[in-house]
């Protein structure tokens, strides 16, 4: 999700960690996209948006320090950074984007990309491709994010700077406790369902496994047990639903097993983001489906030790086993001028793309108690993603062993991005969660009968 994470992860910490350590910050300045074109002596001003509020000053100092930095090598560069509006509000996003108020340079979360694109509010910058870093190495499922047309010739309208996919969180101590090996998370949701019945036998409290149905979390993962099925949330052209079938409904059968037949999921369900966070920390929760950055979360705010908690791959029923990815990047204003898209590139380049700089400033990150050893963003691949991961392993001061098997298995996951209107879609999806989860008598199909008409109609009404 975004924004807390269900695809706009208000995605709670994708905004946090994905831009974590995310060095960011300086004065604050709304742009109005309406940009100052370059002047005769090749001076130009860009804002840009998402700059760290004062409430994370660590981040807001980063930032601050790399704009001047920036503008240091590249005198006739102005940046203007704004951090008046949030990164990406679900809420008022459309809104703004509507009133063309977007920065020059501003930022989406992956499942805004199209809606912008098909608004008619961002540049195409496809003649400049060549200027973005390492454009030959960053995965081309996120670059087709931005892409419009052919994936590899098409229209291009932003630049990916943040990226995550689902995988399992698990207790490593509850696991052992189990007798369960706490290296090996499970790879099946058959072995998943076997790992809860054990953990779950260990009583006082204890839940073998955990789910999502509120606040649009419950459609998210409906979506990314959908995808690992071999599932898919619509069609190829985005105007219809297309999980009412095998996998839709192997999907909710599945998590009414778990919670009626084997008893492995507790009585609480009604769940958000953080709910399921406080159980894996208060170590009375086996699994749940989340993103690496769940365990610096945890760590962080409920003090849970590191060496009892692990993420491993997302399970499947065969090979390759999809996995639900979401993330961020960086758009350009329709009426930037070509000094400007440059101009915007050169500090996207230098804040989110390059290793040891900006966002990749691992030394830095470090010195500042931030969290390094994440293995996201995973923006690259080949010999730039070798070179940037030894690098944070240098300054790593987190244990990077807990997400081995996660890491193992990412070059032979299919990564998917989440559909389009994907949070109004996912609040559709949390009612048949509810349902399957509180219903012992649920019927799976009917859920996923209304599920799909009112999907349906969230992508019919966002044709017009």
């Amino acid at each position: 999700m975004t924004g807390i994470r269900p695809g706009g992860r208000a995605r709670i910490l994708l905004a946090a960690t994905l831009t974590a350590g995310l060095a960011l910050g300086l004065t604050a300045c709304g742009g109005s996209g309406s940009g100052t074109k370059a002047s005769a002596d090749g001076k130009v001003t860009i804002s840009v948006g998402c700059e760290p509020p004062t409430s994370k000053p660590v981040s807001r100092d980063g930032w601050v320090d790399d704009v001047k930095a920036f503008e240091k090598q590249n005198p006739k560069v102005t940046v203007v950074s704004d951090d008046t509006n949030p990164c990406d509000d679900p809420a008022t996003f459309n809104a703004k984007l509507a009133s063309g108020k977007m920065d020059d340079v501003f930022y989406t979360y992956f499942t805004d990309a199209d809606n912008v694109i098909d608004s008619g509010q961002a540049a195409d910058i496809q003649k400049y491709t060549g200027d973005i870093n390492e454009v030959s190495s960053i995965q081309s499922s996120l670059m087709n994010v931005y892409r419009q047309g052919n994936q590899s010739t098409g229209d291009l309208y932003g630049v990916p700077t943040g990226n995550y996919s689902l995988g399992m969180v698990y207790n490593k101590a509850l696991f052992k406790r189990a007798g369960l090996d706490p290296n090996k998370p499970p790879t099946t949701w058959d072995q998943v369902e076997t790992d809860a019945i054990a953990i779950n036998k260990l009583g006082g409290g204890v839940v073998g496994y955990g789910d999502y149905s509120a606040g649009n979390t419950g459609g998210w993962h409906f979506a990314a047990e959908m995808y690992s099925r071999g599932g898919t949330m619509v069609s190829a052209d985005g105007k219809t639903a297309s999980f009412d079938n095998a996998q839709g409904l192997a999907t909710l059968q599945f998590l009414h097993k778990l919670r009626f037949t084997d008893n492995v999921m507790g009585t609480k369900q009604g769940l958000q983001y953080n709910d399921l966070l406080q159980m894996m920390a208060s170590g009375k929760l086996g699994m749940y489906v989340g993103s690496p950055d769940n365990l610096t979360a945890i760590h962080t705010q409920y003090k849970t030790a590191y060496t009892n908690l692990g993420v491993g791959p997302m399970p499947g029923v065969s090979k390759p086993t999809a996995a639900l990815v979401g993330g961020s990047g960086y758009m350009f204003n329709k009426n930037d001028s070509p000094a400007q898209i440059e101009a915007g590139i050169k500090f996207v380049n230098y804040e989110f793309m390059t290793s040891g700089i900006g966002q990749f400033n691992y030394k830095r990150l470090a010195a500042t108690k931030q969290p390094v050893g994440l293995p996201e963003p995973d923006l690259w691949s080949g010999a730039a993603a070798v070179a940037d991961t030894s690098v944070m392993k240098k300054y790593a001061n987190i244990p990077t062993d807990n997400f081995a098997s996660y890491v193992a298995s990412t070059p032979t996951m299919h990564l998917i991005i989440e559909p389009p209107q994907a949070q109004a879609i996912y609040a559709q999806g949390d009612k048949a969660m509810d349902s399957i989860l509180t219903n012992p008598n649920a019927n799976a199909q009917q859920l996923l009968d209304t599920f799909k008409t009112a999907t349906n109609t969230v992508l019919a009404n966002a044709q017009h």
